[in-house]
């Protein structure tokens, strides 16, 4: 078994827990039962189904959001080579693999593009991080760059352990 030298699991940020969901979607409920009271109350009982509607609605918003949270992707070099591996809901494992030692990281930060970090070596590229933020990116190239100069450095690739 190779030793691994970098292993980063690169995850999509989600803001709200599960627990923030349920306190939010009870608020929703309840605001939307005493507007739905009112206007019941008041004759307009056409608008009732629809304080429902726009429940569903943000329920349905957040179910989906939640689903591409699965998502994730990691980066692992090891003595051998770096393999890139993203999972994502519903679509096949994708996997990279390249030789360390030829490998390019590069941070695209222009303006009119989105920021990304693109692993590339021997006409084969693969953008990673796309979901991070800039800061984040920044980051992680940053780390990346330092593992893959470390395993650049004499002896060069590291001596298997046996």
């Amino acid at each position: 078994m190779p030793r691994v030298l970098f292993d980063a699991i690169l995850h999509p940020h989600r803001s709200l827990g599960r627990g923030g969901f349920r306190l939010l979607m009870g608020a929703v409920i309840l605001i939307n039962l005493m507007v739905a009271g009112i206007c019941l109350a008041a004759g307009a009982w056409p608008v009732v189904p629809f304080c429902g509607l726009d429940v569903l609605v943000l329920w349905l918003a957040f179910r989906v959001n939640y689903r591409d949270a699965r998502l994730y992707e990691r980066v692992r070099l090891t003595e051998r080579d770096l393999t890139v591996q993203r999972v994502a809901w519903k679509a096949p494992e994708r996997h990279w693999t390249f030789q360390p030692y030829w490998l390019r990281v590069r941070v695209d930060d222009r303006p009119s593009r989105r920021h990304q970090v693109t692993l590339s070596s021997h006409g084969q590229s693969v953008e990673v991080g796309a979901f991070l933020s800039p800061e984040e990116r920044a980051e992680f190239a940053r780390a990346l760059n330092d593992a893959l100069r470390a395993w650049r450095a004499p002896p060069c690739p590291p001596a298997p352990a046996e």
